[in-house]
């Protein structure tokens, strides 16, 4: 696809590696300074590793699949609107459907019992 462009309503894989950043930045710095507070690894050892997860993201942003791919600004296409039937002065209209000749036959058919 020559003319990618990124869209937050797209599902494609691409599009949503973008919007994972902000996030995989933030819960890699929160394991750093937990890791530091707990005398683990200290910060200035540990950085780099937000360089690597920066740096993974943005590989997966760019070089992920663009399957169901939707451009920004693209809407669905027009659905005609539903016709209505025309009707004739003059003409007979069919009888309305029946609700309670249905219960009343099938009372009918139902045998009877005397206590």
């Amino acid at each position: 696809m020559n003319n990618y462009h990124r869209n937050r309503a797209c599902g494609c894989v691409r599009c949503r590696a973008h919007e994972l950043m902000g996030a995989a930045v933030l819960i890699t710095l929160g394991v750093l300074f937990l890791l530091e507070n707990y005398y683990v690894v200290p910060f200035d050892r540990s950085f780099p590793v937000l360089l690597l997860v920066i740096g993974a993201v943005m590989m997966v942003s760019r070089t992920g699949s663009t399957e169901g791919h939707i451009q920004p600004g693209w809407t669905a296409p027009a659905v005609p609107p539903a016709t209505q039937p025309q009707t004739v002065p003059g003409a007979l209209q069919p009888p309305p459907p029946p609700s309670q000749q249905w219960r009343e036959d099938q009372n009918a058919n139902e045998p009877k019992v005397n206590p």
